[in-house]
């Protein structure tokens, strides 16, 4: 039975009225601070802290619960003798609820003019050491860290019992709840001292939604984010039209997302299956649209679009006359959305930020552990780049190496990409060896291979890549080098008299 309840919460969402059920139920309530202020002010007959502890909050608020009068209340297993006893014995009454949310640290790091002192201060200390105290004896000590839990809990209590699977349901979130919170301060110090891959590393994600299905509809799928990152994510997407995203639209949209912010220009980006089937760069959208689609009209056909400009009437009427699961763009005019939303299944993204992209840990899942990375944020420019053939690029060659060499960076290993005139013209991806990815690419291109350039991924270990592409006429080749045998490809080069030039930084993608 519920007698006695310490509440203290920083979010004081429906609070009053909680309290007010309470009381209606003979539970005497205890408070702190600002939460007693707010429930006296309402009418709430709650009782100071220190009426229990003996002892006023000192430190400016830093210490007020941490008391064994506090704790000893939490702890004590009510159906142990010698714990009574003790209570008995110390004149020190059960606490059979605690409500407690805790200080917004979240909150106050993501304030851009948050002080270090700021931060520290909304380390909560006594409000995790309740919860977990409760939690811990769950069986006794009804807890309430959600206020959506207040409802539920005041039935039940209604009811004359908070059933056993309710209160481990309770504690469960309880320590899900705790276990974030100390996650992003351990990330906030870890930052602050620039530990990029410490001992141990916790990382914690807040649900967006379930998804109805995950890769197949045999698999279950969830869709979270990192609550701390409010930038570029699409998580932080607003959908303008369309149903639910699902588990295969996150994952392209996500590889589209990060693909479009290679580009300065007006850039559009075609997915399939995480790898881009067309990208086209212009001076404006619609002709970077018509370049993107031209460049694989067939493998468009229900992808995912990213583009990097406003998304304006011309751009929208070419999007409309194929069929397109995703548009991913920063904003979309009032025409375009009149046009693209005549379709009813196509899922409209508007995201902020896309030319403020930020360096991220790259989390892949393993049986039983987790590899975690840096992004791939490497890039170069045409002064990096080394000349080691005979015959240099030509400006236009420049052009399209540099631009094929961001393609390559997104697609799948073994990769081969062709381009000219800043449009992807063949792509092979994901092969076992890289003259397999090249054919693939050459057979897509077609007679547009011709004065074409090549960029590959990682080196050529044999001379076979560079002479397929010098006989399909392919005029220049961007590639890592490396190789033991980078001298034979470097004379096919020669003798087919094209230009190739090295990286010497590769572009992995598993």
């Amino acid at each position: 039975m519920v007698k006695r309840a310490l509440i203290s919460v920083s979010n004081k969402k429906n609070i009053v009225e909680f309290a007010k059920a309470l009381e209606v139920q003979g539970i005497e309530i205890i408070s702190t601070g600002g939460t007693l202020k707010k429930l006296t002010d309402n009418g709430v007959s709650a009782k100071p802290v220190e009426a229990i502890t003996g002892f006023p909050e000192i430190l400016d608020g830093r210490v007020k619960t941490l008391h064994p009068n506090v704790h000893s209340g939490l702890l004590a297993k009510r159906d142990n003798p010698a714990h009574m006893k003790a209570l008995e014995e110390k004149d020190i009454t059960p606490i059979d609820m605690v409500v407690v949310n805790l200080y917004p640290f979240k909150e106050s790091i993501l304030k851009e003019d948050a002080t270090e002192e700021d931060v520290i201060e909304n380390i909560d200390i006594g409000g995790p050491t309740m919860l977990r105290a409760a939690a811990k004896n769950g069986k006794d000590v009804i807890v309430a860290v959600d206020p959506d839990d207040y409802d539920g809990i005041i039935e039940a209590v209604k009811n004359g019992s908070v059933d056993v699977e309710m209160r481990k349901k309770l504690s469960a979130k309880v320590f899900r709840h705790t276990a974030q919170y100390d996650a992003m301060i351990a990330r906030y110090f870890n930052q602050a001292t620039e530990e990029t891959f410490p001992n141990e590393e916790t990382f914690t994600f807040e649900k967006v939604q379930d998804l109805r299905y995950g890769e197949n509809p045999h698999q279950q799928a969830a869709f979270y984010k990192d609550g701390l990152d409010q930038g570029l994510s699409l998580a932080n997407a607003k959908q303008h039209h369309g149903k639910s995203m699902s588990y295969n639209n996150i994952q392209d949209a996500n590889a589209a997302l990060e693909m479009v912010t290679e580009y300065e220009e007006a850039a559009t980006v075609a997915v399939k299956h995480m790898n881009p089937c067309g990208i086209g760069v212009a001076d404006d959208l619609s002709t970077a649209f018509k370049r993107a689609y031209e460049a694989d009209p067939v493998s468009i056909f229900g992808g995912v679009i990213a583009v990097n400009r406003e998304v304006d009437a011309a751009t929208a009427k070419q999007m409309h006359e194929i069929f397109l699961e995703i548009v991913l763009a920063p904003a979309y005019t009032k025409e375009a959305l009149d046009i693209l939303t005549q379709k009813k299944n196509i899922r409209l993204l508007e995201i902020d930020g896309l030319d403020q992209h930020q360096p991220m840990k790259k989390l892949t899942s393993v049986k039983g552990g987790l590899l975690v990375q840096t992004s791939d944020e490497g890039s170069i420019t045409k002064d990096e780049l080394e000349v080691v053939t005979e015959k240099a690029p030509t400006d236009a060659e420049w052009e399209d190496l540099l631009f094929s060499w961001k393609v390559v960076k997104h697609v799948k290993s073994n990769a081969i990409v062709l381009a000219k005139d800043k449009q992807t013209i063949g792509i092979g991806a994901g092969q076992m060896n890289r003259i397999g990815a090249a054919e693939i690419a050459l057979k897509q291109a077609g007679d547009k291979v011709k004065q074409s350039v090549l960029a590959s991924d990682a080196f050529f270990p044999m001379p076979d890549t560079a002479e397929a592409a010098a006989k399909a006429g392919v005029t220049a080749i961007i590639q890592p080098g490396g190789s033991k045998r980078d001298q034979d490809s470097i004379d096919i080069c020669n003798q087919y008299g094209i230009s190739m030039v090295y990286t010497k930084m590769r572009h992995f993608k598993h």
